[in-house]
């Protein structure tokens, strides 16, 4: 640890950019401009729609205009399909801004955002268990 001019702490390289009990010196609507809605597109992005990258998608050594955190989002979702919850834990940013910057990706045509299926609509485990079983005879 080395201390800086004021005599405070520097816990971990490039800490001067972090003030320890503000966190960290971007604020949230700096990342979004200022915009707390996810776009013109109308896609509402609850905490459980899934995120997958779609083709369109730039890599991650692309010279593009996104910012930061929208190319983190990206990252992440480079791996797998991730829930909006998912990501915004992964980023370590609050939803809220996550949900603006996935709006930006989907109309960049970056990402997809699908729903999960939702309990009433999956067959009844009875059904399920049946076709197993069918399957088994087999």
């Amino acid at each position: 640890m080395t201390e800086d001019s004021t005599g405070a702490e520097d816990r971990t390289p490039g800490s001067q950019w972090y003030d320890h009990e503000a966190g960290p010196l971007v604020r949230p609507y700096a990342m979004t401009g200022g915009r707390t809605q996810p776009g013109p597109t109308g896609v509402r992005f609850d905490l459980i729609a899934l995120v997958s990258l779609d083709t369109g998608a730039p890599a991650a050594d692309d010279d593009t205009s996104l910012g930061p955190e929208h190319l983190t989002l990206i990252e992440l979702c480079r791996t797998e399909t991730q829930s909006v919850a998912e990501l915004a834990a992964g980023a370590d940013l609050p939803v809220g801004v996550v949900r603006v910057l996935l709006g930006d990706l989907l109309e960049l045509g970056c990402v997809t955002v699908s729903r999960p299926v939702p309990p009433a609509q999956l067959p009844d485990e009875r059904i399920l268990r049946e076709v197993i079983e069918g399957l088994r005879a087999l």
